[in-house]
């Protein structure tokens, strides 16, 4: 992909969803109909962080390329530069995956 042309404000991120197998463990192909969003992403940009009560910067502990889960219904999508992409806070990622 070309560089984002989007730079996310305060403590938001924006996150490429990764698509889920379509096949189960014992190889049963689970349709389009049936499947769950995934809950899993890739990083692409992140904000330059929110300020705490002192107005003091809190950078943020994610970075771009990686890998995190998320809430089942977290984030806003958009669809910037023909590519769907999700905008959330960054208290809305649970976890890194290592």
């Amino acid at each position: 992909m070309a560089k984002l042309k989007f730079r996310p404000l305060h403590d938001r991120v924006v996150v490429r969803r990764i698509e889920a197998e379509a096949k189960t463990t014992g190889g049963i192909i689970i349709p389009d109909t049936a499947k769950e969003k995934p809950q899993e992403g890739e990083v692409i940009a992140v904000g330059p962080g929110g300020r705490d009560e002192a107005g003091q910067l809190i950078k943020p502990d994610v970075r771009a390329g990686d890998k995190v889960l998320f809430g089942k219904w977290s984030g806003t999508e958009v669809k910037l530069d023909g590519e769907e992409l999700l905008i959330m806070k960054e208290a809305d990622i649970m976890g890194v995956i290592a």
